[in-house]
């Protein structure tokens, strides 16, 4: 039987298809208690595009595979709830004791960082300030990258206008020192904002075909994981592992774990903080 959102005038059949086809290609998983999170959040492209139920969505997607489509979908979905200095003790335990170590064993060669999935933009601002506090960016060269599935929230990270809820973790003397008021909220400083060197669309499943950032040393891929399949987190963690050099060094979110998903990455507590690495 046909069920409809009264509220959103379409029908949920063909929902349970394109769910399973979401997490076939993004990894986002919803499970049958979070569909009606999936019907609301992607009601709007079927009713702009005339559909009366999911299937038509699902046919849309499946079979003409139009990556504007993709992209659309991916806005829809995005969850960019993060903020400055979010679960900083990770990120200074790389800053304080990875960082010293990988630059002794660069010898000069660019320490590269990738924050992924980075939303719009406060995990690679925060990472760029302890590392600018640290003096690091005056000793080695740094490449710090950020990417997202979501066009529309990369756009917010370039942009770099932020409201005061992005502060409520960040001590007041590094807002004021790294961002200034405009129209809207606050801005990086120019520093600080071209310390990320680069923001890049990346579908987490597809990222083998982001060579240049897999390999980075360090990888930030933090809180995406709680809502993913456990298929999708292996392939994820899979693709790091078979392209990340020794050593190196991957963080995940506070509540994620990679406990039974593999065997290449290592936990290690460094000053109070967990991290996997790869030996």
């Amino acid at each position: 039987m046909s069920i409809e959102f009264p509220d959103l005038g379409i029908t949920r059949v063909g929902l349970a298809l394109l769910s399973e086809l979401l997490t076939e290609r993004t990894g986002l998983h919803y499970p049958e208690d979070r569909e009606d999170i999936l019907a609301e959040r992607l009601a709007s492209i079927a009713i702009d595009r005339g559909f009366r139920s999911y299937l038509d969505l699902f046919y849309l997607l499946k079979y003409e595979d139009n990556p504007a489509d993709w992209a659309q979908v991916m806005d829809e979905l995005s969850v960019p709830e993060t903020y400055f200095w979010r679960e900083i003790d990770q990120i200074r335990a790389v800053v304080d004791r990875v960082v010293p170590a990988l630059a002794e064993q660069a010898k000069g060669r660019p320490l590269r960082i990738w924050s992924v999935p980075c939303a719009s933009g406060e995990e690679p601002l925060t990472i760029a300030m302890l590392l600018e506090e640290s003096g690091w960016f005056n000793r080695i060269p740094i490449e710090l990258h950020g990417s997202d599935a979501s066009p529309a929230v990369l756009a917010r990270a370039t942009h770099g206008t932020y409201r005061d809820r992005a502060f409520r973790t960040l001590p007041a003397s590094m807002k004021e020192k790294y961002f200034e008021p405009v129209a809207g909220g606050w801005r990086p400083v120019a520093t600080l904002q071209s310390r990320v060197r680069s923001w890049s669309v990346v579908n987490l499943l597809e990222a083998d075909r982001a060579d240049s950032l897999t390999s980075c040393p360090v990888i930030f891929c933090r809180n995406a994981f709680i809502y993913f399949s456990a298929a999708a987190i292996r392939k994820t963690v899979e693709i790091f592992a078979s392209r990340m050099p020794r050593p190196g060094y991957l963080c995940v979110g506070a509540s994620e774990s990679l406990l039974n998903i593999t065997n290449a990455f290592a936990l290690q507590e460094i000053d109070g903080a967990f991290v996997y690495a790869k030996q």
